[in-house]
């Protein structure tokens, strides 16, 4: 009952100074485009300012490793794909933490990656991607915005699915990722939408496929990765907002409840939308805990069977 009143207490008065949210991928990429999207809304609900913590590098493990760390009070939130359930140990040495490491408090949006390939290389389908593979496998360098994330399991995939080699160039982020891709250095990229966009519509890359199982309605008129031959392929990532273990439930509610206010207006969905992101609020935490713990757990199954090595 002491417990309840005090947590009570705690939600009544939370927040009552600025929240950081601790982000693993650099500015320019798509975590940080909803990043950004989403502090500003949830701070103006809170009425609180929400403050990005960048901390990219080794995937996003350095991040998590300080998010687990941190106090469980509801002043550090993680902005997380859910590789801290196991995928993550599976691709780094020295991991401790686990998903028993993290509350989960809410599901803010999911998306397929789009395959994006340079311009100049004449590259026109999926199709012809995995017949230059085929026939020279050395000239095929695809680029991801770090080892282990999303854009590097979704390259690692499709290799496996399909059977052809590419070479894999990690870079640090999507945008930098991208970028590459643009300039020739590499051939192909498995890319967030708010990452590939601005260059795609410059024409700098070309965006040739999805890599969710069946078309987007964010892009319909991208033909899935399966359509090419590859009925197994499927790939879509989603990002949520995690605190520390054993934060207290009056904080997790509060901040659940913020969120799916947000997540409501029509005006941001329709950004998130822009961005290539599809809103994928939860109508509380304990409906994001059941669907983040079975996502993570497809990712560290998805990440065993690509092969990914620990680095």
């Amino acid at each position: 009952m002491l417990a309840g009143l005090q947590g009570l207490s705690v939600a009544q008065t939370y927040p009552d100074r600025p929240i950081s949210l601790v982000v693993g991928f650099p500015p320019g990429g798509g975590a940080e485009g909803v990043a950004r999207l989403i502090s500003e809304a949830l701070g103006r609900e809170l009425q609180q300012p929400v403050i990005h913590d960048y901390k990219p590098g080794a995937g996003t493990s350095i991040a998590a490793a300080f998010a687990a760390r941190a106090a469980p009070d509801g002043y550090t939130l993680y902005l997380s794909t859910g590789g801290h359930y196991g995928a993550d140990k599976v691709l780094y040495k020295g991991v401790t933490y686990s998903g028993a490491s993290f509350t989960p408090i809410a599901g803010l949006v999911r998306s397929p990656l789009i395959v994006a390939v340079n311009t100049a290389s004449g590259i026109e389908s999926t199709e012809e991607l995995l017949a230059r593979a085929r026939a020279d496998p050395r000239q095929i360098f695809y680029a991801s915005s770090g080892a282990g994330v999303p854009t590097h399991l979704a390259g690692l995939l499709l290799v496996n699915a399909s059977g052809v080699r590419m070479t894999h160039v990690p870079y640090k982020g999507g945008a930098l990722a991208v970028q590459a891709v643009a300039a020739g250095d590499a051939q192909v990229t498995f890319a967030t939408p708010p990452s590939v966009l601005p260059l795609a519509k410059t024409g700098k890359v070309r965006m040739i496929a999805v890599t969710s199982r069946e078309r987007s309605p964010l892009f319909p008129d991208l033909p899935a990765v399966a359509e090419a031959g590859v009925p197994d392929y499927d790939y879509t990532y989603g990002l949520g907002l995690y605190g520390p273990a054993n934060l207290p439930r009056a904080i997790v509610d509060r901040i659940a409840a913020a969120t799916l206010k947000i997540l409501s207006d029509p005006e941001l969905r329709a950004k998130l939308a822009a961005g290539g992101n599809e809103p994928a609020p939860s109508a509380n935490a304990s409906e994001f805990a059941r669907w983040a713990e079975a996502d993570g757990k497809r990712q560290k199954e998805l990440t065993q069977q690509a092969g990914a090595a620990i680095q």
